[in-house]
Order: C-alpha cells, then sequence, then structure tokens
C-alpha cells in the first residue's frame, strides 16, 4: 500500500518559506519567498549586497502576494526596492521571474538572464509555436499543445493549476510588467555583482534558457534549479529541445567540473556544500530511469509513453507531467539508437532496436 502524502517526509524544498534572512557567505544573503507549486513550497531569492545596493536572484511568482513578500524581505535586510539595482533571472519559469518587470520600470534595474530566455507570454514567441523545431520556443509553456506521443490529446496540467497560471498570464499581460531582460549573457561571461566576479553558466536540460552563476574566487555557485539539495528538476519532453536529456547530462558535468566550489546556491532548498557529488547523484538517478526504461522495454515489447510511464513512476504520479519526462527519456534512447518508434493510429509506440 503506498504511504499517504501526509505522512511522506517532506523533502527541503517543499518547506514553506520563513521570513529569516540568513547571510550564506559574506554579502550574500537568503531570504525565502512563498510559493505553492507541487513539490515546492518556496523559492530562495538571494540578495548580492555591494555599495551601489542590492542585487536580486530569482524575485519569485508574479502577482501582489509575492510582492510583498519580497519588499517585506528587503526590509528585513535593510534595503527597499530602490535599493535594487540588478535582478538576475535563472531561468523562465515564472516562480523565478514574478518581480523582474516592476523592479525594472518602478526603480530602474537591470534584469538580466542568459540569452535565449523567453516566457510563454511573450507575443514573438506565441507567433513562433507553430514551428517546433524553432529553439526560440523551448521555454513556451506546453499547455494546450498537442502531446507528439498522443495525437488525440493535447497536455493540460490539473485545473486548479490551469486556473492559476491562466490568471498569471492574464494579470501579467493586462496589469503587471513583462520580465524582459536588459541584459542577455552568454555562456562564460562575467558579471560583477557584490564586490565579486561571477562567471555566466549556461545550463541547458531543465529549460533551455538555464542560467547558473559561478564566483571562481570564493567557490560559489548559483545554481538555480539546475541542481537542487534532495529532489532532482523535471526533464520535460515537450519544450527543452529535441534530446533535452542530453543538453542536462552535459550541464551536469560542466557544473560537476568546476574546481573549488565549497557552496552551492539552491533555488529550492538549503545551501550546500558538495555540488560536485549533488551532480553526480542526479546525472545517476536519471541513469537509473534510463536501466528502468530498458528494462521496461524487454518486457513489454511495442509500448506507449503511458504505459513506460507506469514503469518509471509510482501511482501518484501518473499523468501528463509523468509521460513528458518518460517521452524526454525515450527520446533519449531514440536518439542514441537503443530503441525504435513508430506511429499506431496516432499513438507512439517504442520498442528495443532489433
Amino acid at each position: 500500500m503506498a504511504t499517504p502524502a501526509s505522512e511522506r517526509p517532506r523533502r527541503q524544498e517543499q518547506e514553506p518559506a520563513g521570513t529569516d534572512i540568513t547571510e550564506v557567505a559574506p554579502g550574500i544573503l537568503r531570504s525565502q519567498l512563498p510559493i505553492s507549486l507541487p513539490g515546492l513550497g518556496h523559492v530562495n531569492c538571494y540578495l548580492l549586497e555591494d555599495e551601489r545596493g542590492v542585487a536580486v536572484i530569482d524575485p519569485g511568482l508574479p502577482g501582489p502576494q509575492s510582492w510583498r513578500a519580497l519588499v517585506d524581505r528587503l526590509r528585513r535586510a535593510g534595503y527597499k526596492p530602490r535599493h535594487v539595482h540588478t535582478v538576475v533571472v535563472t531561468h523562465s519559469h515564472p516562480d523565478h521571474f514574478g518581480g523582474a518587470g516592476r523592479l525594472r520600470d518602478a526603480h530602474g534595474a537591470e534584469v538580466i538572464s542568459h540569452r535565449s530566455f523567453r516566457t510563454w507570454f511573450d507575443p514573438a514567441e506565441d507567433e513562433a509555436l507553430d514551428d517546433p523545431d524553432d529553439r526560440s520556443t523551448a521555454m513556451a509553456t506546453p499547455w494546450g499543445r498537442q502531446m507528439p506521443w498522443r495525437a488525440d490529446a493535447t497536455f493540460q496540467p490539473p485545473v486548479s493549476r490551469r486556473l492559476k497560471f491562466g490568471l498569471y498570464r492574464v494579470a501579467m499581460k493586462r496589469f503587471m510588467r513583462t520580465p524582459a531582460p536588459t541584459r542577455r549573457v552568454d555562456d562564460a561571461e562575467v558579471i560583477t555583482l557584490a564586490r565579486r566576479e561571477w562567471v555566466a553558466l549556461h545550463t541547458p536540460g531543465h529549460t533551455n534558457d538555464h542560467l547558473c552563476l559561478f564566483d571562481p574566487a570564493n567557490g560559489i555557485v548559483l545554481s538555480g534549479d539546475h541542481v537542487l539539495p534532495t529532489i532532482t528538476p523535471h526533464i520535460s519532453g515537450l519544450v527543452a529541445g529535441a534530446d533535452p536529456l542530453t543538453e542536462f547530462f552535459g550541464s551536469l558535468d560542466k557544473v560537476a567540473g568546476l574546481e573549488g566550489v565549497t557552496l552551492g546556491l539552491p533555488a529550492h532548498g538549503h545551501p550546500f556544500a558538495d555540488l560536485r557529488g549533488r551532480a553526480h547523484e542526479i546525472r545517476a538517478h536519471h541513469e537509473e530511469r534510463l536501466d528502468t526504461l530498458r528494462a521496461a522495454a524487454h518486457e513489454l515489447g511495442a509500448a506507449s509513453v503511458e504505459e513506460f510511464s507506469h514503469k518509471l513512476f509510482k501511482a501518484r504520479s501518473w499523468g501528463q507531467m509523468a509521460e513528458s519526462e518518460t517521452y524526454a527519456h525515450l527520446e533519449h534512447l531514440r536518439v542514441t539508437g537503443e530503441v525504435v518508434s513508430h506511429d499506431e493510429r496516432g499513438t507512439l509506440r517504442y520498442a528495443l532496436t532489433e
């Protein structure tokens, strides 16, 4: 019998946001903003202090509640929104960019992202959605898009989540400021914040635009959602490129190869010391999932993504999100030549290569 959700141990990333401000390194403060998303209870909003004021990393969700929390955390640290000179957005999920546009437009803050950053309400992206091979669409919401593994269905999250994010989308378009970056950086570009030089690390996989920052002088990595302490980020088969798992593996190897890292600062959960070890653990988790799919292919023969997802996930997690990640793993095996796929009346079926 499955353990009820209320009795399962809570992961770090699920902990509700506290109001404390904690100095995790000289001039780097950790604050937490409340969010309510599957598996997540807070987002870490780091405050980087210098002579100009403060830089903010990942300013929470859109909306007045999150904004009030952000203003409160700034106040507790001794700042006001007008003291924010820079916002860094690690990637294009809404719990990471919410306050960016308001800080930019109302208080003159620079907004920094990776060059490929784009949100799901960007009109340019809306126009590009018809081209599934266009890499610029990699951050588009999958909602309402046809699932490649099932021609008779579109990707639809639960009604409560659709309503919540539908309101975010309407609000961002009509009432709030978009997080359009004022500076887009490339991999290996240097950014100066908190009296330190940070190296931009493009780390695609979770999203195509994911950005980490590395302070080599002090051994600190702002890891965003790329490397989390107790959970692994979702790898979507819909919106992160043709083979997001290969890109994710490459990005994990990139951060695992950094020399002298002593502190990882994730977007959710607590700061941790062994970034390299954690990156290896996350990669091993996905390698184990690939092994599970290989074994399932021997057992099932030609099978659908849904059938494979039931081998990869526990029953409580079955559904479109599980299918999306299963599809990403199956496509990785297809690209590497281990499985083949064929369309059977609108449903993709995968089998081991003969």
